[in-house]
């Protein structure tokens, strides 16, 4: 267990250095974050910046996308170390799935 426990803070430690890029349909906003979901950063085009409204929209759509992506890598990461160190009981991988 204590092995499980190493390897999947190891894997949340590399997945901090992960990082993806979303950004909105027409390109007006780009959002860097990790695969932990840490933002990064945000690019706003000046366009945006006299619509308050209009920003405020577009910031919450494409965090949340990127959002919504880093946290499927992290699931699908921390998954396989999880998986990869459980013990062979017949019927557990169905019971997990």
């Amino acid at each position: 267990l204590k092995e499980t426990q190493q390897k999947v803070e190891e894997t949340k430690s590399r997945l901090q250095n992960v990082t993806l890029q979303e950004k909105s349909s027409d390109g007006l906003i780009s959002v860097t974050i990790t695969a932990n979901t840490t933002i990064k950063s945000i690019d706003i085009n000046d366009s945006l910046l006299t619509d308050k409204e209009k920003l405020e929209d577009y910031l919450v759509l494409t965090i949340n996308k990127a959002i919504e992506k880093a946290a499927e890598i992290n699931k699908q990461e921390l998954g396989a170390v999880a998986k990869e160190n459980m013990p062979n009981i017949p019927g557990l991988e169905n019971f997990l799935k």
